[in-house]
């Protein structure tokens, strides 16, 4: 079962994966929940059911994107059922057997002949998904499963110079929280990207927390269950976001209903809310040649003093961060020995330019999804990234390119 086997154009599929990475490798039938959780989202699309905030008539993307938010909503369920179940069950029964972490299923398909512990795995990562995916058409498989795993690896798919369409995917954005099993703010994020443009895209997070909607005091199960976002965006149509649903099919509540999101309003640089990548500290940034940065947000500032948020995990939870208003500005560092790749960045750069953002690298110019012609994976921003409210853009361009050694 393919991920998005809808009556869709055949777009081709990119998937993160976690080569070369330093975090531990995250569970791939976790990862392939997202691939399998598309058949159920067929079917709501296919009915109807899945409703978005602007009509058909305003997105010629509309039916790609009311499937994407449906498969994307579906993952975040599963993924936080695999954080409950699965994932600690797979520890507790096997904990001599490594995490999956390869771009295929090649490593599932070989088991050893004195050893099957492959083929446990295998059975187990299959009767996860089959008890959370059903297809009424067809009865799910283990080699649906496995092939579910290779459609999108590296070696999958394969471009030329010439405009394409595609998906990108990232199953789990911020690994290293989502397997610490607390509150962190993982993504989910899936985008289609059109002859080089980001046309549709769409995050998930279960962990985020609405201030007007979460309530501390508390402690009931409901608002425990007061957390997720959902988040769509259309070129042209803007981007939206609601509640995640508290189950997978449950029908959608006044709290629920789609609300537009807009990049905050600040244009004075020091009054700005920043934030950077987990991996990165101020100082490597060419801004704090300016600015000192403080995490205190109750703490007095000065024009020389920057607040730098505390928003772990991956890149796309940055995005969504400046996309819903809670931070103006995220910055990001190009370094020689790692490899910015499409998946954490495609998703946002629609959601944030459809709020009102800006996004460029550290020269100005917009991010290439292109530029790696033959397999669309890498992306070479000029000194880094630069995601802004789009009011600041052209200071902090100005001022980082200034001061970029």
């Amino acid at each position: 079962m393919p991920l998005l086997h809808l009556s869709l154009p055949p777009h081709r599929l990119l998937v993160a994966g976690r080569g070369g990475l330093y975090f531990p490798p995250v569970p791939r039938h976790t990862c392939l929940s997202v691939r399998a959780a598309a058949g159920d989202a067929a079917v709501s699309v296919a009915a109807g059911a899945y409703d978005l905030p602007f009509p058909p008539e305003r997105a010629s993307h509309h039916r790609e994107l009311a499937a994407a938010a449906a498969a994307v909503e579906r993952a975040c369920r599963l993924c936080v059922d695999v954080k409950r179940s699965l994932f600690s069950e797979l520890q507790r029964l096997f904990p001599s057997i490594p995490l999956v972490a390869e771009e295929d299923s090649a490593s599932l398909r070989s088991s050893n002949t004195d050893d099957n512990s492959s083929d446990v795995l295998v059975e187990s990562i299959f009767s996860g998904v089959a008890d959370k995916v059903s297809n009424s058409s067809s009865l799910l498989t283990q080699d649906d499963v496995l092939r579910a795993i290779d459609r999108g690896g590296k070696d999958a798919v394969s471009f030329d110079s010439n405009p394409a369409t595609y998906w990108v995917l990232d199953p789990i954005d911020g690994t290293k929280g989502f397997l610490r099993g607390d509150d962190a703010l993982y993504v989910v994020g899936l985008a289609l990207v059109v002859n080089g443009k980001v046309t549709i895209g769409v995050m998930g997070c279960p962990n985020w927390t609405n201030d007007t909607i979460h309530n501390e005091k508390d402690g009931s199960a409901a608002a425990c269950n007061d957390r997720g976002i959902l988040m769509v965006s259309h070129l042209g149509c803007g981007t939206w976001s609601r509640r995640l649903s508290s189950e997978i099919g449950q029908s959608t509540t006044a709290q629920d209903i789609w609300k537009r999101c807009f990049v905050d309003t600040c244009s004075v640089v020091h009054i700005a809310r920043y934030c950077i990548p987990n991996s990165q500290t101020w100082d490597m940034i060419p801004l704090s040649v300016l600015f000192n940065s403080t995490t205190g947000e109750s703490d007095p500032r000065n024009e020389n003093e920057i607040l730098l948020l505390s928003v772990f995990c991956g890149s796309l939870c940055k995005y969504l961060t400046v996309a819903s208003g809670r931070a103006s500005v995220f910055v990001l560092r190009a370094r020689p020995t790692t490899q910015i790749k499409s998946w954490d960045h495609a998703v946002g750069v629609i959601c944030v330019q459809e709020a009102g953002g800006q996004i460029s690298d550290w020269s100005g110019k917009p991010l290439d999804l292109a530029a790696d012609l033959t397999s669309r994976r890498i992306i070479y921003p000029s000194g880094g990234v630069l995601v802004t409210n789009g009011a600041l853009h052209d200071k902090l361009v100005e001022m980082i390119s200034a001061n970029y050694k």
